[in-house]
C-alpha cells in the first residue's frame, strides 16, 4: 500500500512538473515573440499567415482588389484576375485568428501551441516509456532552439507538429487502451495536420499508417470480417482512417474553392514547379535543377545543422538521444522494458511489446521525415551556401522542414536522462560503502548539479546565437518603422517602396492592409506614374503620404536605413508652377539645370548652364498641358504623357576638378484635358558623382545630420488656372 501511495504521489508530482514545463514554454515563447520578433522576422511568410488570419476573421478567403490588385498585392498571394488569395492552406492562420478574435493578440496562439507541444511530448514520452521520460522529453523539446525560435514566429511548423503530436498520442493510447474515441481523435488530428501541411502530415503519419495496415490485415486474416462483428483493430483504425479521410476531403474542397481544381493546391497555382520531386524546380525568379545528389548534399547539411545547433544543447542533446536509443534497444533485445522501477520490470508481455512498438514507430518517424524530405527542395533553399550555418534562412530558423524530428530526439533524450538518473541513484550504495552516507549523497548531488548546469549552459548557448542574429534584425526594423509607428492614421493612403519587387509585406510585414482595403490606412506600392494615379483615383478622399528611406534595403542587419514619412498632395490647375532652391558649396564652377520626362518614344530634355552660381541657386519650372517648361531654357517644352509621366528636374554642380553633386527631384504628373495634376512634393535625392543614385541618396529634410552642412534642397509649387 505504501508503494502504491508513493507511486501516486510521484505521478502527481510529475504531472505538476509537466504542467509547469508547458506553462514555462508558453510564457518563454510569448516573451520572445513579443520582444525579439515584435516587428516580425526576416521570414516574410509571417505576413502571409497574419493577412490570411485577418481575412478569415472578416469572413473572407481572399482579397477582392479588382484593378488595384497589382498595387496591393501581398507577398505570396496568387493573383487570379483581381482576386488575391494566399498560397498556404488556412489552418495555421485560423489558429492565429482565434487569439486575434479573443485577445486582439495573435501571439497568444504561439504561446498555446508551444505549451501544447511540450504537454503532448510529455504524454507521448509517458505513453512510450514512463512519466519521468515524458517530463524530461518535454524539457528537452521546449529548450530546443528549433522549437523556441521557430515556434515564436507566425509560421506553420510548430502548429502542424501540435496536431501530429496529438495524433500520435491519441493513436498510441487508442491502441493500448483499445479506445474508439481516441482512435477517432487521432483521425481528426492527422486530418487537420494534413489540411495544414499535407506533405508534413503524410511523412509523420507514414509509420503509423503502415502499422495500422498490418494490424488490420492480421485481424482480418485471424478472425475474418463480417458486418455483424468487426475485429477491434479494424474498427479503431477504420475510424481513424474515416476521420482523416474526411479532412482530406475538406482539403480538396478548399483547393476547388480557391484554384478551381481539387487536386491543385494553392501553392501549385502560385508556383507550379515548387512541389516535391526532382528535375527543374522553380519559384518566382529562383530556379534550380534539383537532383538526387543535390538532395542528399543539402539535406545532409540540414540534418547536420539540426543535430549540432538546433536541438537542445546542440551536440550534447543529440548524444543524449543516441544514448537513450541505445539504452532502449539493448533492453528491448534482452526482453525487458527500457526503463522502470521494480514492479515495471515484472510487467506483462503486452506492455513490453507495446513499448517496443512505440519506440519503433518513433524511429520510423525519423526515417520517413529524413527520406521524405529528400524529395522536396525546400531544405536546399534554406541554405544560402553549403557549409555555412550562419547564412540564409537556416541561420535564423534552422532546418524547419525537419521540425518533427524534435519529437523522437526529445523522447529518446528523455530516456537517456532518466537512465542517467537511475545510474546516479545506484552510485549511492558503493559510495556509501567507502564513505559516510552523507558524503555519498553529497557526491551524487554534486554530479547531478554539474550535469544540470552543463546542460543548461549548453542549451542557453545553442539558443543564444540565433536569437542574437534576430535581435540585430529587430533593431533594423525598429528604426525602419519608426515614422510609421509614430504617425496617426485616420483616412490615409500610404505609398511604400519596393526593394524586393512589387510585393506588399515583403520586406515590410507590418504594413498590411485590412481585408476590405478600407481601413484607417491603405498601403499601396509606389510604382510608375500611371499606376500611382490609378490608386489615387480609387481613393480620392484620402490623405496621401509616402514612406521612403535613405540607404539600400538588404538582408544584412548591419546596413540600416534612415526612414521618413512625408505628406503628399495633388496640385491641380491649368498649370503648376514650381520653384527649387538648392545649396551650393565653395569652388563650384558651373551648374547644369535640366528637365526631362521619360517617354516611350525616347527622352525629351530641356536644359541650361549657370556659371558661378554662388552659395545657392533657384530654378523655376512648370508643368502645363503642353508639357514641362524650364525657365531659362525658353521655347523648350518637354511633353508630359496624358496618362502619367515622371518629370525629372536635376541641378548638377560641377567643381573645377570635374567632380559633381546632383540634386534630383522626380515629380509624378499627368495631363487631364486642359488641366494638369502633379503629386507634391516630388521624390528628392542628392547624389555624388552620378545623376541618379536611387534610395542611397534620398533627401531627408528633417535630419540635419543626414547631409553635408551646405546641402539645401527646398521646393515649392502652386497650382494656377492662369494660362
Amino acid at each position: 500500500m505504501r508503494w502504491g501511495r508513493a507511486q501516486i504521489a510521484g505521478a502527481d508530482s510529475l504531472t505538476l512538473g509537466a504542467a509547469i514545463v508547458a506553462a514555462a514554454a508558453g510564457a518563454l515563447t510569448f516573451t520572445v515573440a513579443a520582444t525579439v520578433f515584435a516587428r516580425h522576422s526576416v521570414n516574410h511568410d509571417e505576413g502571409v499567415y497574419l493577412m490570411q488570419a485577418a481575412l478569415l476573421l472578416s469572413g473572407q478567403l481572399e482579397l477582392h482588389a479588382g484593378e488595384l490588385a497589382d498595387a496591393v498585392h501581398p507577398w505570396f498571394f496568387v493573383d487570379d484576375g483581381g482576386r488575391l488569395y494566399p498560397k498556404y492552406n488556412p489552418v495555421p492562420a485560423a489558429m492565429y485568428a482565434v487569439s486575434m478574435w479573443l485577445f486582439d493578440e495573435p501571439r497568444v496562439t504561439l504561446a498555446v501551441v508551444a505549451a501544447g507541444n511540450a504537454a503532448l511530448v510529455y504524454l507521448l514520452g509517458g505513453t512510450a516509456f514512463d512519466r519521468r521520460v515524458g517530463l524530461a522529453a518535454a524539457v528537452l523539446f521546449a529548450l530546443s532552439p528549433l522549437a523556441l525560435v521557430t515556434g515564436s514566429v507566425f509560421l506553420p511548423y510548430a502548429p502542424t507538429t501540435f496536431f501530429n503530436l496529438l495524433f500520435a498520442v491519441a493513436y498510441l493510447r487508442g491502441v493500448r487502451d483499445r479506445s474508439l474515441p481516441l482512435a477517432g481523435l487521432a483521425g481528426v488530428a492527422i486530418g487537420i495536420a494534413f489540411f495544414a501541411r499535407p506533405f508534413t502530415a503524410v511523412l509523420f503519419a507514414a509509420p503509423f499508417i503502415l502499422h495500422a495496415l498490418v494490424q488490420v490485415a492480421r485481424s482480418v486474416r485471424a478472425a475474418g470480417v463480417s458486418p455483424a462483428s468487426l475485429p477491434g483493430p479494424v474498427r479503431r483504425h477504420g475510424l481513424t482512417a474515416l476521420f482523416g479521410t474526411l479532412f482530406v476531403g475538406v482539403t480538396l474542397a478548399y483547393n476547388y474553392r480557391m484554384t478551381g481544381a481539387p487536386l491543385t493546391f494553392p501553392y501549385e497555382a502560385f508556383a507550379p514547379m515548387d512541389g516535391p520531386g526532382f528535375g527543374e524546380r522553380r519559384i518566382l525568379g529562383h530556379a534550380e535543377e534539383y537532383t538526387p545528389a543535390l538532395a542528399l548534399r543539402s539535406n545532409g547539411y540540414g540534418l547536420w545543422y539540426l543535430v549540432t545547433r538546433w536541438v537542445v544543447a546542440g551536440p550534447l542533446g543529440t548524444l543524449l538521444a543516441l544514448g537513450g536509443g541505445a539504452v532502449a534497444a539493448r533492453r528491448w533485445l534482452s526482453g525487458r522494458r527500457a526503463l522502470g522501477t521494480e514492479p515495471e520490470r515484472t510487467a506483462d508481455r503486452s506492455s513490453r511489446r507495446f513499448e517496443r512498438l512505440v519506440g519503433l514507430l518513433l524511429v520510423g518517424v525519423v526515417g520517413s521525415v529524413v527520406v521524405g524530405n529528400l524529395f522536396f527542395w525546400g531544405t536546399n533553399n534554406l541554405l544560402a551556401t553549403f557549409s555555412d550555418p550562419t547564412d540564409g534562412l537556416v541561420a535564423g530558423f534552422g532546418p524547419f522542414y525537419h521540425f518533427d524530428l524534435l519529437v523522437p530526439l526529445s523522447v529518446f533524450g528523455g530516456v537517456a536522462v532518466v537512465a542517467a538518473g537511475q545510474r546516479l541513484q545506484r552510485l549511492r550504495a558503493p559510495l556509501a560503502a567507502r564513505f559516510t552516507p552523507a558524503s555519498a549523497r553529497a557526491a551524487v548531488v554534486a554530479i547531478a548539479v554539474l550535469a544540470l548546469v552543463g546542460g543548461t549552459l549548453g542549451a542557453a548557448a545553442a539558443v543564444e546565437a540565433p536569437l542574437d542574429r534576430h535581435a540585430a534584425h529587430a533593431d533594423k526594423y525598429e528604426t525602419a518603422y519608426e515614422p510609421v509607428e509614430s504617425a496617426s492614421f485616420d483616412d490615409d493612403l500610404v505609398f511604400v517602396p519596393t526593394p524586393y519587387g512589387e510585393w506588399l509585406s515583403h520586406p515590410f510585414q507590418t504594413l498590411r492592409n485590412e481585408p476590405g482595403l478600407d481601413g484607417p490606412v491603405v498601403y499601396a506600392l509606389d510604382r510608375d506614374p500611371v499606376e500611382d494615379f490609378a490608386v489615387i483615383d480609387a481613393y480620392p478622399d484620402r490623405d496621401l503620404r509616402r514612406y521612403a528611406y535613405q540607404g539600400e534595403w538588404t538582408p544584412d542587419p548591419s546596413r540600416q536605413v534612415d526612414p521618413k514619412l512625408e505628406s503628399l498632395a495633388v496640385r491641380e490647375g491649368a498649370r503648376v508652377d514650381a520653384t527649387t532652391t538648392v545649396g551650393v558649396p565653395e569652388r563650384v564652377a558651373t551648374a547644369q539645370v535640366r528637365v526631362e520626362t521619360v517617354r516611350a518614344d525616347g527622352d525629351a530634355v530641356a536644359q541650361y548652364a549657370v556659371s558661378d552660381p554662388g552659395d545657392s541657386l533657384t530654378v523655376d519650372w512648370s508643368v502645363r498641358p503642353e508639357g514641362a517648361r524650364l525657365a531659362g531654357a525658353p521655347n523648350t517644352t518637354v511633353p508630359v504623357a496624358a496618362a502619367g509621366d515622371e518629370v525629372l528636374v536635376t541641378v548638377t554642380l560641377v567643381d573645377p576638378t570635374g567632380a559633381t553633386f546632383t540634386y534630383r527631384q522626380e515629380a509624378t504628373a499627368r495631363v487631364q484635358g486642359d488641366r494638369v495634376e502633379v503629386v507634391w512634393p516630388p521624390e528628392r535625392s542628392v547624389c555624388r558623382l552620378v545623376t541618379a543614385c536611387g534610395t542611397e541618396g534620398t533627401y531627408l529634410p528633417d535630419d540635419p545630420d543626414a547631409h553635408a552642412e551646405w546641402v539645401r534642397f527646398e521646393t515649392a509649387a502652386e497650382a494656377s488656372d492662369a494660362r
